[in-house]
């Protein structure tokens, strides 16, 4: 029976799922987060960088956290950095980054932004509210800045923060004032959000610790000056805010933060890698084929974690799963459910069907049973090469298709791979004794050749 609302401890399946790395005050998130201790769900915010035009399976990981929020009974929070990625986090950056335009960054946040309603519907869930903090920190003047929060950070702990401090003894990085006031910027989201939308915890990745303090301690400092001044800071310019904010110094609500770790491989390599390339969550960057094919590659080592990380399955589910995989560890059960569990929870079971029926079809040879985009996404890495479609109606001998792709050096090399019985065409064993004709067409363009069991190449006939 899957767990509900009721019965979902947050932090305690946090924890199991290896998606709780530290808290402000564990003790007191979790009393704040028990259903117990009344005040309705609360309201819990990531923040994502818009430096690309998708996201990688590494933002997954603050995603399936926010997923969590929901299932437990509260209510996540997306903040798209449309203001803050004008700027750049130097947190984990060795040097200062290009700036993006801002044609380029609202482009990347009307991309990125499909991303979460998909995941969110792929666990059964409703699409949570999805904010761009622009709307608020484009209002900032440079003078409301410096007056009205500056004056809370002090110098001297700014640069003890990790994301400020190993640029400043780096003697060759260096940091600018620019990516130096970053932290300044996030913790005026959290307090915006606290303050008009009585967001009470924030969280993110690792390197995301000091500029989530930084935020709860500006929300502690802004509680304080407040009641004595009793005046709306210019950058609440919202009547909402005027109204929300009476209540909330009225409760005084406390703040919390949490982070997530860094997501790493058993044998050191870095996760959200494949031999193509990052693995993105948009199918325009990574395919849903290769997104299933990622996951299926994974290490014995490493599949256990990815399936309490990346999936909704519950512990006595992983637990039966590793029970079986680990009895018969040839067969890669845990692999496939991984595989197949992740790529539907992103990409939709329709998908996730058409990435098994492909992957199954290129380890059988059947590849006549894929319709047309299953078949590309297929052999979208392979290599391939154009042929005239007219030299097929005398034939073409297999021998010539062969150098052409590059699977054989010589023709006395095709030869011998033909004689070996290491060639098949789409699929089908075959001696190289008769030419490849228009009946050796897939979906009436292209010709598949395989030679032993990992190297392919493509033959498209054009006109």
């Amino acid at each position: 029976m899957p767990e509900t609302p009721a019965t979902i401890d947050l932090l305690d399946e946090l924890r199991w799922r290896g998606l709780l790395h530290q808290c402000t005050d564990e003790a007191g998130l979790a009393e704040h987060l028990s259903h117990r201790a009344g005040g309705g769900p609360r309201r819990v915010y990531c923040g994502f960088d818009p430096t690309a035009d998708s996201l990688t399976i590494g933002n997954l990981v603050p995603i399936m956290t926010l997923v969590h929020v929901a299932r437990a009974g509260h209510e996540p929070v997306v903040v798209m950095g449309g203001g803050t990625g004008l700027i750049g986090d130097p947190s984990g950056k060795s040097a200062e980054r290009q700036l993006t335009s801002r044609e380029g960054i609202e482009n990347n946040v009307r991309a990125q932004r499909p991303i979460f309603g998909s995941v969110f519907n792929g666990a059964g869930l409703a699409e949570p509210p999805i904010l761009n903090n622009l709307d608020w920190l484009g209002k900032v003047s440079f003078l409301d800045a410096l007056r009205d929060v500056g004056k809370h950070f002090s110098v001297n702990q700014m640069i003890q923060r990790d994301s400020v401090r190993d640029r400043l003894h780096g003697r060759e990085q260096g940091i600018s004032f620019t990516e130096f006031s970053y932290m300044i910027l996030q913790a005026l989201d959290f307090a915006h959000l606290h303050l008009t939308r009585k967001v009470t915890v924030q969280c993110g990745g690792s390197d995301q610790w000091g500029n989530i303090v930084s935020g709860i301690d500006l929300i502690r400092r802004l509680m304080v000056e407040l009641p004595m001044t009793r005046q709306r800071p210019a950058w609440l310019s919202t009547e909402a805010g005027d109204v929300v904010i009476r209540e909330e110094l009225e409760r005084r609500a406390a703040a919390f933060g949490f982070t997530v770790p860094l997501v790493t491989k058993a044998d050191g390599g870095k996760f959200g890698k494949s031999e193509a390339g990052a693995v993105w969550l948009t199918p325009e960057r990574t395919s849903p084929y290769d997104y299933y094919q990622f996951w299926l590659n994974t290490a014995d080592a490493d599949v256990g974690r990815f399936l309490k990380t990346f999936t909704l399955l519950d512990r006595g589910a992983v637990e039966d799963i590793m029970a079986r995989h680990q009895a018969e560890p040839n067969k890669r059960l845990a692999q496939t459910a991984l595989a197949e569990q992740a790529t539907a929870l992103r990409h939709g079971d329709a998908e996730m069907q058409s990435a098994v029926q492909a992957a199954r079809a290129l380890f059988s040879g059947e590849l006549s049973a894929l319709d047309a985009d299953a078949l590309e996404a297929a052999i979208a890495d392979a290599p391939s090469v154009n042929q005239p479609r007219a030299d097929l109606a005398a034939g073409v001998p297999l021998i010539d298709l062969l150098l052409a792709t590059g699977l054989a050096s010589s023709k006395r090399e095709a030869r011998e791979f033909l004689a070996a019985g290491a060639i098949r065409v789409n699929g089908t064993p075959h001696d190289g004794s008769a030419p490849i004709t228009t009946a050796d067409l897939l979906h009436d363009r292209l010709t598949v050749l395989k030679r032993g069991k990992k190297k392919q190449a493509v033959v498209r006939w054009v006109d």
